[in-house]
């Protein structure tokens, strides 16, 4: 062969290996989802505490139990064979592993190669919350719950975690199946077991990359990290090793459900995507373009694009909209959004007359309707106390017998006066904290216009949400806002929010302290659902409303839209491990 000849053959060969590069390429499924904020803060669970740290772990770890995609206020399974058993009224519990399930391949392990998940690993995470060195961001998910585990905390506190040493309420039966033994039933006890911040994670992956775990998750779930830049973007692909999971069958859908085709995969085994690549948007105009250029595969709808894409009195999805294939959908959220006090610090914390006052004066200066009219299309639901609409110890018409919630500006000022500061005279500027995405500085500057018109004066300070919550965690911030989404529905997760030991960096973020109401919390733990329940929420929320440790509440409906190339899409913020079983029809893609 001469040598021109071998030079076009080699062309035509190198030609065709890039077109069949460029097809594999073509054919890949890759899902672009956006994060509405500058991410997580970290991809360890038992340091997670955000939605966004939510979202982004639970694509690589998995929970004993997960809500259901088809309906995500019920659990199910995931690393179980069956749902947990009791025997004695929910002391003891039950639980038997689902053989084959592998963490991923990671040099962690020797050789490389992932093994079995066991029991030991579901212990070994839980007491990871125990340890010290993660700083019990989450240990009040677990506190006074488990026979022996807080002794075992305080033994780790005093003496380093021993994590060979012993709890009596783990009790190991074989490799797949052991019991777990509680103080006295908790109620609560199985949703968190449904939450990211108790996933399993393998103690060689923690011991092999130290500090650096974070950055380096092993787990089992349907994906795998590939690239993780910290405010720019998460990209994960799929993990060849998953173990058996499948789409949820088509009768478990409902009719309007099926008419969205969110049936068409029912049995399939997932993950049905190749990549799946999440972008971080601290800015909201950004993502809303990407999402019309076709580029992110669904967005929530951004309060200011409302209009574009909705009619205002209807709330229906435009015609032009659905022509291009673009379907929408809606969630009610149980949410809980609020400016929050730091009950420690010296100006705005506190629980004489005097403080309290300022506090109800903040409250009934502001006007939360003029924020869902401006910020939220009048999309969102005001009310009274922490329980958002749906949960038990919501009050009726969201009015509580007695409320603080403005606009009531006579009584703001005459609350004002009793502070020890008449018409604002003599209070320092109050500094506000909050996270610079989205319209949060329009949102700060209708606040300060509010109580500048009662003589109240705020300074505020927009930081990334990573950077917010570490001042909050921190005690930092006197004054800060944000929203928190109930893990699971039951008003005792809200409630437990202003319980004192769960004090900053738990979930207590206002560093509330009401020996009454810690004593009402214990007793609501244990207790099911009943009159005498709800009963004992209604006065926790009232004491709250007296407090004031916070401004409150309005609850969003959350609208989305859909591109027509993201198949068996239907967003929830109940739980985020249903990105698997999302799939990708390239033919639609622009």
């Amino acid at each position: 062969m001469s040598r021109p000849t071998r030079i076009l053959k080699s062309l035509a060969i190198g030609t065709a290996m890039a077109m069949s590069s460029l097809t594999a390429l073509a054919q890949e499924k890759v899902a672009h989802i956006p994060i509405r904020t500058d991410g997580p803060k970290n991809l360890d669970p038992v340091q997670g505490s955000t939605t966004y740290d939510n979202m982004a772990c639970v694509q690589v770890y998995e929970t004993l139990l997960i809500n259901k995609y088809s309906d995500p206020m019920s659990m199910e399974p995931l690393l179980l064979t069956e749902m947990p058993t009791t025997e004695d009224g929910g002391k003891t519990w039950r639980f038997v592993l689902k053989p084959g399930v592998m963490f991923h391949d990671d040099p962690c392990f020797e050789g490389g190669k992932g093994r079995e998940m066991v029991a030991d690993d579901v212990f070994y995470s839980l007491k990871r919350h125990a340890d010290p060195a993660y700083e019990y961001e989450n240990w009040w998910l677990l506190e006074n719950t488990i026979v022996g585990f807080d002794d075992y905390k305080s033994h780790a506190l005093e003496n380093g975690i021993d994590y060979d040493r012993e709890v009596p309420g783990f009790r190991k039966i074989s490799d797949h199946e052991f019991e777990i033994e509680l103080v006295e039933p908790v109620y609560r006890f199985l949703y968190i077991l449904s939450m990211f911040q108790t996933a399993v994670v393998p103690r060689e992956a923690v011991e092999h990359y130290g500090q650096d775990f974070s950055f380096h998750p092993v787990g089992t779930g349907p994906f795998i990290l590939e690239d993780f830049v910290p405010k720019k973007h998460l990209y994960f692909v799929k993990n060849p090793g998953y173990h058996e999971v499948f789409y949820p069958e088509a009768s478990e859908w409902s009719s309007a459900d099926r008419r969205n085709r969110m049936h068409r995969a029912a049995g399939k085994k997932v993950p049905f995507i190749d990549r799946l690549e999440m972008t971080m948007y601290v800015q909201d105009q950004p993502m809303w373009l990407r999402f019309k250029e076709g580029e992110l595969g669904y967005t929530q709808v951004p309060a200011e694009s409302f209009e574009e894409a909705f009619d205002s009195r209807t709330k229906q999805l435009k015609p032009e909209w659905s022509r291009d294939g673009i379907r929408s959908h809606t969630n009610a959220l149980l949410d809980f959004i609020f400016r929050g006090f730091n009950m420690e610090d010296d100006l705005v914390g506190g629980y004489t007359e005097d403080k309290r006052a300022l506090r109800q004066a903040i409250n009934l200066a502001m006007n939360l309707d003029e924020f869902s009219d401006t910020f939220y299309e009048g999309n969102t639901i005001q009310y009274d106390g922490p329980i958002p609409p749906g949960l038990d110890g919501h009050p009726e018409g969201g009015r509580a017998p007695v409320s603080y919630r403005g606009p009531n500006r006579e009584l703001a000022r005459q609350k004002l006066a009793e502070a020890g500061y008449p018409n604002g005279e003599g209070l320092p500027p109050i500094k506000f904290y909050t996270s610079n995405g989205a319209n949060n500085a329009e949102q700060v500057e209708l606040m300060k216009r509010q109580l500048a018109e009662v003589g109240i004066v705020v300074d505020p300070i927009l930081v990334d949400f990573s950077t917010l919550i570490e001042f909050i965690n921190t005690k930092k911030a006197a004054f800060f806002g944000f929203a928190w989404s109930s893990d699971y529905p039951d008003s005792e997760n809200n409630l437990a929010l202003f319980y004192g030991p769960n004090e900053a960096p738990g979930s207590n973020h206002y560093n509330y302290k009401n020996p009454e109401y810690d004593k009402l919390y214990e007793q609501i733990r244990t207790m099911e659902p009943s009159e005498e329940r709800t009963a004992i929420y209604t006065k926790m929320r009232d004491m709250l409303i007296e407090d004031a440790p916070y401004v409150g509440s309005m609850a969003r409906q959350r609208y989305y839209l859909i591109n027509p190339w993201l198949l068996n899409c239907k967003p929830s913020e109940r739980y985020y491990s249903w990105y698997k079983f999302l799939d990708v029809d390239n033919s639609k893609k622009n």
